[in-house]
């Protein structure tokens, strides 16, 4: 990893990418956090064979393994080709193996504001948040190198936080709003935790990250209103309502494994 960066990842060709120190995970040292994952994930999809009057509607991500630090390749294909609804998927690769495979429905874009209505309640402002979020119990490179703030009555299993990095996604490269807040969202496993992570307590990292979004977000606040539920027989799931300063625009889910350590 390069020890002094001023970006998630460094891009070596069209495929080849490095990750930096702010990408290093919470479990393991030398694994990437899966939520810049998902952001340089997000931008290779947003990217590939992008069609106007088509956006992506949802991503599901699926972690098939530990996502090694240091250089990977990321290549996309289409799976389910269509005029007003398409398939296509990425597949994230590191010393020969398959880390994380994300595929993403593109859907057709129209106008249907007269029918608009969203049931999510917004969530308070940013300028109510207060003190920092004591993340000091996650190590790694990608939780220092965000900013998160809570909002009041945020509690263990249940947390109203909102958050944002001062990092680029890439270096010398444009990322969008859409991806640079989706390399966020996986943070809402760690932000209320319900038990002590780590050593002499307990592991639950998600094997999945689902994204399901009702309109593209904007700006570089990411807020994350969560529900952490922890199954009896070592399985849980952590539910998130997505924000940006506008009010809420989709949601996240990511089921656990949970396991003593």
């Amino acid at each position: 990893m390069t020890p002094q960066a001023e970006s998630y990842y460094l891009r070596h060709d069209s495929t080849h990418f490095e990750s930096t120190i702010h990408a290093q995970g919470a479990w393991n040292p030398h694994e990437q956090h899966m939520a810049p994952v998902a952001g340089i994930l997000a931008h290779v999809l947003e990217a590939f064979e992008a069609r106007e009057g088509l956006r992506i509607a949802r991503i599901s991500y699926e972690i098939l393994g530990l996502i090694p630090v240091g250089d990977f390749e990321i290549v996309a294909s289409v799976v389910r080709p269509g005029r007003t609804i398409e398939l296509v998927q990425a597949e994230l690769s590191a010393g020969g193996r398959v880390a994380v495979r994300a595929t993403a429905w593109r859907l057709q874009i129209s106008d249907t504001s007269e029918v608009e209505g969203i049931v999510d309640q917004r969530m308070p402002g940013r300028e109510l948040a207060g003190e920092p979020v004591n993340l000091s119990e996650w190590p790694g490179g990608y939780i220092q190198s965000i900013e998160a703030r809570a909002l009041p009555e945020h509690v263990a299993g249940s947390g109203r936080v909102w958050l944002r990095t001062p990092y680029p996604l890439l270096a010398d490269e444009p990322v969008s709003d859409f991806a640079r807040l989706a390399g966020l969202v996986d943070t809402s496993n760690g932000i209320a935790t319900r038990v002590k992570p780590g050593a002499g307590g307990y592991a639950f990292p998600n094997v999945d990250l689902q994204v399901h979004l009702y309109r593209l977000p904007a700006g570089e606040w990411l807020g994350l209103e969560n529900a952490v539920n922890f199954g009896s027989d070592g399985i849980g799931l952590t539910s998130t309502v997505l924000h940006d300063e506008q009010g809420p625009f989709g949601r996240a889910e990511q089921i656990l494994t949970l396991r003593k350590v």
